[in-house]
């Protein structure tokens, strides 16, 4: 499971599902729905927030809606709606980790969305995140 800290603008097609599927197997975690993944690393900054649901539902809301802008129908009454932003903190190390992880796979699966990417300076992070100094995330597993 990777539920990355980038905006979702960044992946490529095959990513964007990908991480639409993992998201909606995280929500189902977090509302106790399934006894698998209940203490998968990538969950932890959500469970430590004052709403998890809130903010994996907010998650999906982003990537639905980077979905719709590319076209795709992805299922929009699989998460409810969120208005007001939970925020999570993410280290501009964790962030560095992730775009050289990314960019890696779109490297083999996907070179015109690599192209387009490999020279971004500063990248978006997903709109739940709030970005700070520091190293890669303790909960990422390397």
């Amino acid at each position: 499971m990777r539920l990355w800290s980038l905006h979702p603008k960044y992946l490529d097609a095959k990513g964007l599902v990908a991480l639409w599927r993992e998201t909606l197997l995280a929500k189902n975690v977090l509302e106790g729905k399934t006894k698998a993944y209940r203490n998968h690393p990538q969950l932890k900054r959500f469970k430590k927030t004052d709403s998890p649901l809130d903010a994996i539902n907010f998650y999906l809301q982003v990537i639905w809606e980077e979905a719709t802008d590319r076209d795709y129908k992805f299922d929009k009454s699989k998460f409810v709606g969120i208005e007001t932003t939970p925020v999570i903190p993410v280290t501009n190390g964790q962030v560095a980790f992730e775009v050289n992880h990314l960019l890696n796979k779109l490297k083999v699966r996907d070179t015109d969305k690599y192209n387009e990417h490999r020279f971004v300076v500063n990248y978006d992070v997903h709109p739940l995140f709030a970005l700070l100094q520091g190293d890669i995330e303790a909960w990422e597993k390397i």
